[in-house]
């Protein structure tokens, strides 16, 4: 990995979307709120949806952009 996650670093979360497709799988702005394991992007997140606000502990980097993972953003 290039790059190793710290707290408060802005990154992207991947919502699950819903089955019945209600709510698609997207990206969402979060920032990380804790690194359990910065080799393996292990990181807990505060997730900003249009909602509100969630909070996820031991979110898995994944650069294939799975539901319920995170990456960094993309360069635009």
């Amino acid at each position: 990995m290039s790059q190793y996650p710290s707290v408060g670093r802005f990154v992207h979360y991947v919502s699950y979307g819903t089955p019945r497709g209600e709510y698609k799988s997207e990206c969402r702005a979060a920032v990380v709120t804790a690194v359990k394991d910065a080799e393996l992007g292990v990181v807990s997140l505060c997730v900003m949806n249009p909602d509100g606000l969630f909070f996820n502990k031991e979110v898995k980097l994944d650069n294939s952009h799975p539901g319920g993972s995170w990456h960094w953003p993309e360069l635009v």
